[in-house]
């Protein structure tokens, strides 16, 4: 398998004033802001609940947690789709030690990756319309 080219995130991890408005939304309310990011990356926009509510089920049943799932599952797969620097454990680290970081580093690099969206344009005239006049004469 071909290593593919590494491309960096758009902010990093603690750039917050990158862009306020995803610090400042994740500061507020960091489950809103991590459902939103699942949201937009296509995933179900309840995915970041499994966050919240799997600590208190798996020390119910005795399992320790360290790794929010969603969380992290959400950061290796926004890092694969868009071919961005890092590594597993890298992620993992992230996600246990800085989560509303994280969070908040994936808001920018989905608003950054987002908002170049390509335009296409139908070149057909309408209909009636007669044709312009470099073309007449030609059939």
């Amino acid at each position: 398998m071909a290593a593919h080219p590494s491309t960096e995130w758009n902010t990093g991890l603690l750039e917050c004033c990158e862009d306020t408005s995803s610090c400042c939304y994740g500061f507020w309310c960091c489950p809103c802001l991590a459902c939103t990011v699942s949201g937009t990356f296509g995933e179900n926009t309840c995915l970041p609940l499994c966050d919240i509510f799997s600590p208190a089920i798996t020390a119910a049943c005795g399992l320790p947690l360290c790794a929010p799932p969603a969380g992290l599952s959400m950061r290796v797969a926004l890092r694969h789709r868009y071919g961005l620097e890092g590594s597993l454990c890298r992620d993992i680290a992230t996600s246990c030690f800085c989560g509303w970081c994280s969070w908040c580093q994936m808001h920018r690099e989905l608003k950054y990756r987002t908002k170049t969206s390509t335009v296409t344009v139908d070149m057909q005239p309408a209909p009636g319309t007669p044709p312009p006049d470099d073309f007449v004469g030609q059939y």
